[in-house]
């Protein structure tokens, strides 16, 4: 790890606990989950699926590598964490799929079946 690469704290929340890992600027906030021994449901790894979907509760992303990612998404908070990348420290609240598939409904956005 270098000044070029900075490690950030990630804070995960579901369902009433809290775990925080490391995650590196140039590393997806999922894959450092998985790294790390934290399930995630996910699918298709590409920010398209939307079935890794967050929401922050604090800090910022880069979801620039995210094929779907609108920005309505940023602007409601939410994340795909398969292609976030941490800018900061971030927390962020984890299994929220249908509720950015709700958000993607109201916002007349794509998406996905399934």
């Amino acid at each position: 790890m270098s000044d070029a690469d900075p490690e950030y704290q990630i804070t995960l929340v579901s369902r009433g606990m809290e775990v925080t890992i490391p995650c590196r600027a140039s590393e997806f906030i999922l894959q450092a989950a998985l790294d790390a021994g934290i399930e995630l449901p996910y699918s298709c790894l590409q920010g398209w699926c939307v079935t890794c979907a967050g929401r922050l509760l604090s800090g910022e992303v880069d979801q620039s590598a995210s094929l779907r990612y609108y920005p309505e998404d940023a602007k409601a908070k939410f994340t795909l964490l398969c292609t976030a990348r941490p800018l900061s420290d971030v927390r962020v609240e984890t299994h929220k799929k249908e509720a950015m598939q709700k958000h993607r409904v109201a916002h007349k956005l794509p998406v996905p079946l399934g």
